[in-house]
């Protein structure tokens, strides 16, 4: 391609990457008054949009709904079937939009932010070449700033036969269009467990090999515990300490031969043990950055080294969770903002600059059955980090809104204490409807809300909420 055919720009702001992150980070910039141009080679909207959050939640939630209704006297009997595979489907199809971004690119120029779209390589400090599907090439500048927002990938273990038997991975897993018969799940986190409970709703042989002796390793102990049971009463078999050694696609399936001598044969396999970075062919190294690595940034997200590049959400491996990266986009592209206009930069605990929350006040909900909603510090966490801490529990099952919510209801609740400053450094709650939950939580550890105040935060009774008074009761003060 001659040089007459090489299209030229420049912008204030380059972000790479569509998603709900790379959006964020875009919007927030513009609105500082800067010029700001968004790259992205898929769809906007990203992973989030059509193969992860929202995808996998329109999966899950028929499932939940048929359980609470069977759980309720007056409903169960109005309950005359199972859930239907087709519905569910033909429901999340609606949710992605059958795979279409024409609303989410409305969006970007309703903002703003103009679109280019094709695959970005950097040429050099603040420069990049980005080549469109039909060829066009667009060679685009930076006056400021380049954020890196590509997110992450399944990552897929080096098991001998694996690649060739074309593994699911949460894409094919959250937009596929039937329920196979059978399926095997490597991997026992949370996505791992989000598709077993969601394809045992569809009536699904579920299989999950899993490496460890837990569900949720992450997650407070009694978490994967009763998400555990759960699985199991569903009809999910669960194989611990359990580790692939091959795989081949046979006229039985794919066939799973595990390192202990056993054998799992399903029609479909899900990989689900992980994520790796998308900076591949990103052309980090002509800036001196090894492709295939996470992006190391500080509070800002600006990148160790740089002054003007960022790497926001699942790229800088700080917390990869949409919601978190979504939090980091909007402080970095303030920053970004504000540095280029010469203004201070609030590098304050609590500024709007910083994402310190990423650190010890991170939100997560794993929407199971039952669901899991914590954020802060687990126990074994805070007692690492060398807190002096006081571990208080309450079943949920004892609080009166439990038993206006469901008539078998089974929930577990845990308070992390600092006792030297009486503030709360984790809260993990386990149950039917507790994500909703999760944000009062949130609250009281970011604002570091002494339990002394908490007295005088009144929970609505007959609610699930009702918890935050008996962990103050049980507490003792």
């Amino acid at each position: 391609m001659s040089d007459e055919q090489i299209q030229t720009a420049e912008y204030d702001v380059i972000v790479i990457g569509a998603g709900a992150v790379g959006e964020n980070i875009a919007d927030r910039a513009v609105q500082g008054g800067m010029s700001t141009v968004i790259v992205e080679a898929e769809l906007v909207g990203g992973e989030c949009s059509y193969w992860a959050c929202m995808p996998s939640k329109g999966l899950l939630r028929a499932g939940a709904v048929l359980r609470e209704a069977r759980d309720v006297q007056g409903a169960a009997t109005a309950v005359t079937g199972d859930v239907d595979p087709a519905g569910v489907f033909a429901r999340r199809n609606a949710i992605t939009h059958d795979w279409n971004d024409d609303s989410q690119a409305e969006w970007l120029e309703g903002a703003h932010i103009d679109l280019l779209r094709g695959h970005a390589r950097f040429l050099g400090p603040k420069r990049l070449r980005v080549e469109s599907s039909d060829g066009t090439i667009t060679e685009v500048t930076a006056r400021h700033a380049v954020a890196v927002s590509t997110g992450s990938a399944a990552l897929l273990p080096d098991v001998p036969g694996l690649a060739d038997v074309s593994p699911w991975t949460s894409r094919e897993a959250t937009s596929s269009q039937h329920a196979p018969a059978s399926l095997a799940i490597l991997g026992g986190g949370v996505v791992a467990c989000e598709m077993a409970t969601a394809y045992a709703s569809f009536g699904t042989a579920v299989t999950m090999i899993v490496r460890g002796s837990t569900l949720l390793a992450g997650q407070e102990p009694f978490a994967g515990e009763l998400v555990q049971a759960s699985l199991e009463r569903a009809g999910v078999t669960i194989r611990f300490e359990a580790e692939t050694a091959s795989a081949e696609r046979t006229e039985a399936g794919v066939e799973l031969r595990l390192r202990d001598g056993g054998t799992v044969v399903a029609e479909e396999v899900l990989v689900a043990i992980g994520r790796t970075p998308r900076t591949g062919d990103l052309g980090l190294e002509t800036l001196g950055l090894t492709p295939g690595d996470w992006l190391h940034v500080d509070d800002t997200m600006l990148v160790d080294g740089f002054d003007w590049l960022y790497a926001v959400g699942d790229v800088n491996h700080r917390v990869l969770l949409t919601h978190q990266g979504k939090y980091q986009a909007r402080a970095a592209g303030d920053v970004i903002a504000a540095r280029a206009k010469g203004e201070p930069v609030d590098d304050a605990p609590w500024g709007r600059h910083v994402a310190t929350a990423d650190h010890e006040v991170v939100p997560q909900v794993t929407f199971t059955d039952p669901e899991v909603a914590s954020v802060g510090l687990t126990a074994a966490a805070a007692e690492k980090a060398g807190y002096r801490t006081r571990v208080v529990d309450y079943d949920l099952s004892w609080i009166a809104g439990a038993s206006a919510f469901a008539d078998h209801y089974e929930g577990r609740a845990r308070a992390i204490v600092d006792e030297d400053r009486s503030v709360l450094l984790g809260v993990t709650f386990v149950g039917p409807g507790v994500a909703e939950m999760i944000t009062a939580a949130t609250i009281a550890i970011a604002g570091q809300v002494p339990l002394e105040r908490l007295w005088h935060a009144v929970p609505a009774y007959p609610t699930l909420s009702e918890v935050w008074l008996r962990f103050l009761e049980t507490y003792g003060r």
